[in-house]
């Protein structure tokens, strides 16, 4: 519950590189007076999450640019690495964009395609998107600088949105298919994560496998595999992990053996 520099900060202290952390960037007259002194040729914005005022838009010369983790126009918001696994998706990337007044809308400059892996879950995906995410703003700016990108402007029509999380997105639905609750299991890691209910209680779910078995939504099966659980279109998913509340994270054998489900009990309301 410390206080802690992000690992930007602490590159830049490392480097000797003067820092300013305001709170807030729009009605802030003393950073804009600290940024227009700067001069720069271009502002770098990551993971900013808010909108940036017109003022700073239109301080650089090459623009404010940010390196959005998706291929847009696709996932435009808050979460777009989330919700591109929780969508079943194998394709995602990273885009390089010129910031303007709305939501991730600005013009392209450079994209990057990333395969997502099966196994990939949010934590891993983001890592790999970060590393090539840096090399893709370097090779940015160098090409801005150099007067070799042409920007190009978004196709709103195929714009598709990748909201802030909230902790209800990770309840599960035991009337969907397994797979798609697998994508947002993996998706949704490490928050909100992926929970259900068993006796009046939160279960979460951190590790299964969707399979094919017909079994009705929301049931448990204990069968020579496994603890199952019931899904749509006659898929289960295969319980491998799971954390009861207020318990540690434990194997499906474990649950098992300590909470001894019985034959048609239920998950979910």
């Amino acid at each position: 519950m410390e206080l802690s520099a992000p690992p930007v900060k602490r590159r830049a202290i490392e480097l000797g590189l003067p820092i300013t952390q305001p709170e807030k960037i729009k009605n802030n007259n003393e950073f804009r007076e600290q940024l227009s002194d700067i001069n720069p040729e271009a502002i770098v914005v990551v993971g900013y999450g808010r909108i940036i005022p017109q003022w700073m838009i239109d301080l650089p010369p090459l623009g404010n640019i940010n390196l959005h983790a998706s291929l847009l126009p696709k996932y435009r918001g808050a979460a777009p690495i989330q919700w591109a696994i929780a969508g079943g998706e194998t394709i995602t990337g990273v885009t390089t964009m010129r910031i303007d007044a709305g939501l991730d809308t600005g013009d392209i400059l450079l994209q990057k395609e990333v395969s997502i892996d099966p196994r990939d879950t949010a934590v891993t995906l983001a890592a790999r998107l970060a590393q090539i995410g840096a090399d893709l703003v370097v090779k940015t700016l160098r090409a801005l600088q150099m007067n070799e990108l042409y920007p190009r402007k978004q196709d709103d029509n195929a714009a598709s949105l990748a909201p802030i999380l909230k902790k209800e997105d990770g309840r599960i639905d035991w009337h969907v298919s397994a797979r798609e609750i697998y994508n947002r299991l993996r998706g949704f890691q490490p928050w909100p994560g992926a929970f259900t209910s068993f006796r009046g209680k939160n279960l979460n779910i951190w590790q299964a496998e969707p399979i094919f078995r017909n079994v009705a939504a929301g049931e448990l099966l204990l069968d020579d595999t496994g603890l199952l659980v019931g899904c749509a279109g006659g898929t289960a998913l295969d319980l491998q992990e799971v954390q009861p509340e207020g318990k540690k994270r434990m194997f499906a054998a474990d649950f098992i053996h300590g909470y001894r489900p019985r034959p048609g009990e239920r998950l979910g309301g």
